[in-house]
């Protein structure tokens, strides 16, 4: 029964837990000496092969937020090279110096012993934490995944900081890379459609009538490359104009990739074409 407990628990819990399932404590020493239940720290037990990152915060009484556990929800982070604690109650006094830890209060109750963030409490961080456009990007993935609901945030008593980033998001944004692109051409006063079906298949972005963007992310290889590379062909036929950026050209050199879009404006190649 502990084990499913355990499991339930992501391989670390409270041993008062445990005792509270009927595990006795003489039950669970003998566990910590036979080396299927590991000691983390005074009143914490853990599985042998239970999440690292959750024994680390079981040992320092921190919970896991922000960036970090925003990625271990399978959401964007633009760079999660640095763990992002929230201090769950007051007395947590082992603090970590290579860490970064938040006191911000949380949106939603935080229990005693949280080892990890509820989504809210995370996206709150993620706000005040991060650029601007990391944040949207964040919140956009989370949105898109059905973790949280815009419904839901916007009832919460959300900072300013957390609403002007909640009122940059779009739920229908297929990646993080959708994201900053989209922010990034919204000065644009053309029509800007995000996830436009044209021609039997989704494009990342149509401009205008004519001008198709599309994003080359890392999945971009083998037969979806084949397929893209078809529908572009089709969309050329079809009188449109395709340009292709990649995650480097989004990421590291974004005004070469503005650049051209622009270009492409001016030239008129966004305009559906008129009849003489």
């Amino acid at each position: 029964m502990h084990h499913t407990l355990l499991a339930q628990q992501g391989g670390v819990v409270r041993s008062s837990l445990l005792v509270e399932h009927g595990l006795s404590r003489h039950r669970i020493a003998r566990e910590i000496a036979a080396g299927t239940l590991v000691r983390v720290r005074k009143g914490w037990v853990a599985a042998p092969r239970a999440d690292p990152m959750l024994v680390t915060a079981a040992r320092l009484g921190l919970t896991l937020s922000c960036i970090t556990q925003a990625n271990r929800l399978g959401l964007w982070v633009r760079d999660n090279s640095t763990t992002h604690f929230a201090v769950p109650r007051p007395g947590a006094k082992v603090m970590p110096t290579s860490a970064v830890v938040h006191y911000h209060a949380p949106l939603t109750p935080r229990p005693r012993f949280a080892l990890a963030d509820s989504i809210e409490n995370t996206l709150k961080l993620v706000a005040h934490c991060q650029p601007f456009e990391d944040a949207v990007a964040t919140w956009d993935s989370a949105l898109n995944t059905r973790l949280v609901d815009r419904a839901t945030l916007q009832r919460l008593p959300l900072s300013a900081a957390a609403r002007r980033v909640l009122a940059a998001t779009d739920p229908f944004a297929d990646s993080g890379l959708e994201s900053y692109v989209r922010l990034r051409l919204r000065w644009l006063r053309i029509s800007i459609v995000p996830q436009a079906w044209v021609v039997g298949h989704r494009v990342d972005f149509l401009l205008g009538d004519r001008l198709v963007m599309q994003i080359d992310g890392a999945h971009h290889t083998g037969e979806q490359r084949t397929q893209d590379i078809a529908h572009d062909a089709e969309l050329r036929v079809r009188g449109f104009t395709v340009i292709r950026v990649s995650y480097t050209q989004v990421m590291d050199s974004w005004p070469e990739a503005q650049a051209r879009i622009m270009h492409a404006i001016a030239q008129g190649l966004h305009l559906r074409a008129t009849l003489l």
